[in-house]
Protein backbone atom coordinates (compact mmCIF):
# COMPACT_ATOMS: atom_id res chain seq x y z
CA UNK A 1 0.00 0.00 0.00
CA UNK A 2 1.35 3.48 -1.11
CA UNK A 3 1.15 6.16 1.42
CA UNK A 4 1.71 9.36 1.19
CA UNK A 5 2.99 11.19 4.67
CA UNK A 6 1.99 15.05 5.27
CA UNK A 7 2.95 17.04 8.78
CA UNK A 8 0.74 20.20 9.11
CA UNK A 9 0.34 22.21 11.59
CA UNK A 10 -3.04 22.76 13.08
CA UNK A 11 -3.40 26.11 10.90
CA UNK A 12 -2.06 24.78 7.85
CA UNK A 13 -4.41 22.06 8.28
CA UNK A 14 -7.18 21.80 5.25
CA UNK A 15 -10.80 21.68 6.83
CA UNK A 16 -11.72 18.73 4.70
CA UNK A 17 -8.44 17.21 6.49
CA UNK A 18 -8.77 18.25 10.04
CA UNK A 19 -12.20 16.39 9.52
CA UNK A 20 -11.15 13.50 8.39
CA UNK A 21 -8.58 12.97 10.89
CA UNK A 22 -11.25 14.19 13.81
CA UNK A 23 -13.56 10.77 12.17
CA UNK A 24 -10.84 8.41 12.38
CA UNK A 25 -9.90 9.39 16.29
CA UNK A 26 -13.22 9.40 16.81
CA UNK A 27 -14.60 6.36 15.24
CA UNK A 28 -11.50 4.72 17.19
CA UNK A 29 -10.78 6.02 19.96
CA UNK A 30 -14.70 6.45 21.09
CA UNK A 31 -16.86 4.25 19.20
CA UNK A 32 -14.44 1.08 18.38
CA UNK A 33 -12.51 0.99 21.84
CA UNK A 34 -16.22 1.98 23.73
CA UNK A 35 -14.14 5.05 25.29
CA UNK A 36 -15.97 8.30 26.21
CA UNK A 37 -13.77 10.90 27.10
CA UNK A 38 -13.07 14.51 25.78
CA UNK A 39 -10.80 13.97 22.68
CA UNK A 40 -10.38 17.83 21.75
CA UNK A 41 -8.28 18.69 24.32
CA UNK A 42 -7.01 22.49 23.12
CA UNK A 43 -3.40 20.67 22.23
CA UNK A 44 -4.10 20.30 18.47
CA UNK A 45 -3.56 24.12 18.43
CA UNK A 46 0.08 23.20 18.93
CA UNK A 47 0.68 19.99 17.90
CA UNK A 48 2.50 18.66 14.28
CA UNK A 49 -0.25 16.55 12.78
CA UNK A 50 0.89 13.63 11.06
CA UNK A 51 -1.86 11.91 8.35
CA UNK A 52 -0.74 8.91 6.14
CA UNK A 53 -3.22 9.26 3.05
CA UNK A 54 -3.71 6.60 0.40
CA UNK A 55 -1.66 7.85 -2.69
CA UNK A 56 -4.28 6.65 -4.65
CA UNK A 57 -7.28 7.85 -3.44
CA UNK A 58 -6.16 10.45 -0.76
CA UNK A 59 -8.05 8.66 1.82
CA UNK A 60 -6.84 9.33 5.65
CA UNK A 61 -5.08 5.17 6.65
CA UNK A 62 -2.92 7.10 9.96
CA UNK A 63 -2.70 9.29 11.97
CA UNK A 64 -0.20 10.45 14.98
CA UNK A 65 -0.42 14.34 17.09
CA UNK A 66 3.17 15.00 17.51
CA UNK A 67 3.91 17.82 20.53
CA UNK A 68 6.76 19.75 21.09
CA UNK A 69 8.89 19.59 24.80
CA UNK A 70 7.25 21.42 27.44
CA UNK A 71 3.66 21.50 26.08
CA UNK A 72 2.16 18.18 27.68
CA UNK A 73 5.32 16.67 29.22
CA UNK A 74 9.08 18.28 29.75
CA UNK A 75 9.90 15.46 26.30
CA UNK A 76 8.27 15.95 23.17
CA UNK A 77 5.20 13.29 22.76
CA UNK A 78 3.50 11.44 20.48
CA UNK A 79 -0.41 10.83 20.45
CA UNK A 80 -3.66 9.62 19.75
CA UNK A 81 -1.97 7.53 17.18
CA UNK A 82 -4.33 5.09 14.89
CA UNK A 83 -4.79 3.61 11.74
CA UNK A 84 -7.85 2.83 10.02
CA UNK A 85 -9.43 -0.70 10.20
CA UNK A 86 -9.07 -1.03 6.64
CA UNK A 87 -5.33 -0.63 6.68
CA UNK A 88 -4.56 -2.57 9.70
CA UNK A 89 -2.18 -6.25 9.66
CA UNK A 90 0.15 -4.31 7.03
CA UNK A 91 2.55 -3.30 9.02
CA UNK A 92 1.01 1.01 8.65
CA UNK A 93 1.51 1.41 12.48
CA UNK A 94 5.46 1.08 12.07
CA UNK A 95 5.80 3.20 9.74
CA UNK A 96 3.38 5.99 12.01
CA UNK A 97 5.34 5.27 14.20
CA UNK A 98 8.94 5.91 12.48
CA UNK A 99 7.74 8.75 10.78
CA UNK A 100 5.79 10.12 14.20
CA UNK A 101 9.68 9.67 16.20
CA UNK A 102 11.26 11.51 12.89
CA UNK A 103 8.61 14.68 13.28
CA UNK A 104 9.77 15.06 16.97
CA UNK A 105 13.33 16.04 16.21
CA UNK A 106 16.98 14.49 15.97
CA UNK A 107 18.09 13.15 19.56
CA UNK A 108 14.95 14.12 21.21
CA UNK A 109 13.12 12.50 24.77
CA UNK A 110 10.12 11.31 23.68
CA UNK A 111 7.52 10.37 26.19
CA UNK A 112 3.85 8.72 25.10
CA UNK A 113 1.11 7.63 27.00
CA UNK A 114 0.36 4.22 25.41
CA UNK A 115 -2.06 1.90 25.40
CA UNK A 116 -0.92 -1.47 27.59
CA UNK A 117 -1.69 -4.55 24.77
CA UNK A 118 0.76 -2.30 22.55
CA UNK A 119 3.99 -2.22 25.02
CA UNK A 120 5.84 -4.75 23.65
CA UNK A 121 5.09 -3.02 19.82
CA UNK A 122 6.83 0.36 21.25
CA UNK A 123 9.34 -1.29 22.93
CA UNK A 124 10.40 -2.22 19.09
CA UNK A 125 10.50 1.31 18.36
CA UNK A 126 13.55 2.35 21.19
CA UNK A 127 10.25 3.05 24.25
CA UNK A 128 10.71 2.05 27.79
CA UNK A 129 8.29 1.06 30.04
CA UNK A 130 8.52 3.62 32.88
CA UNK A 131 5.80 2.83 36.24
CA UNK A 132 2.88 0.70 36.81
CA UNK A 133 0.28 0.13 34.13
CA UNK A 134 -2.63 2.53 35.43
CA UNK A 135 -6.41 3.32 34.28
CA UNK A 136 -7.34 6.09 31.83
CA UNK A 137 -10.64 6.61 30.75
CA UNK A 138 -11.04 2.72 31.94
CA UNK A 139 -8.20 1.60 29.59
CA UNK A 140 -5.06 0.07 30.84
CA UNK A 141 -1.95 2.48 29.74
CA UNK A 142 1.61 2.14 30.05
CA UNK A 143 3.89 5.39 30.16
CA UNK A 144 6.63 5.07 28.09
CA UNK A 145 10.10 7.27 27.30
CA UNK A 146 12.00 7.25 24.38
CA UNK A 147 15.41 8.54 25.23
CA UNK A 148 17.17 10.88 23.04
CA UNK A 149 19.98 9.25 20.55
CA UNK A 150 19.05 5.57 20.68
CA UNK A 151 20.03 3.01 18.53
CA UNK A 152 17.90 2.83 15.38
CA UNK A 153 14.64 1.00 16.09
CA UNK A 154 14.16 -2.68 15.36
CA UNK A 155 11.05 -2.55 13.28
CA UNK A 156 13.07 -2.62 9.66
CA UNK A 157 13.59 0.59 7.54
CA UNK A 158 13.92 4.12 9.16
CA UNK A 159 11.62 6.62 8.64
CA UNK A 160 12.60 10.37 7.06
CA UNK A 161 10.71 12.91 8.66
CA UNK A 162 8.08 14.19 6.14
CA UNK A 163 8.21 17.35 3.80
Amino acid sequence: MNVEWQLERFDALQLRQLYELLQLRSAVFAVEQNCVYQDLDDLDFEAFHLLGCKQETGQLLAYARCLPAGLKYPEASIGRVVVSGLARGRGLGHELIRCAIAACGPCVDIRINAQAYLESFYLQHGFIAQGDVYLEDGIRHQMMLRPACREPDKSKSQAQPPG
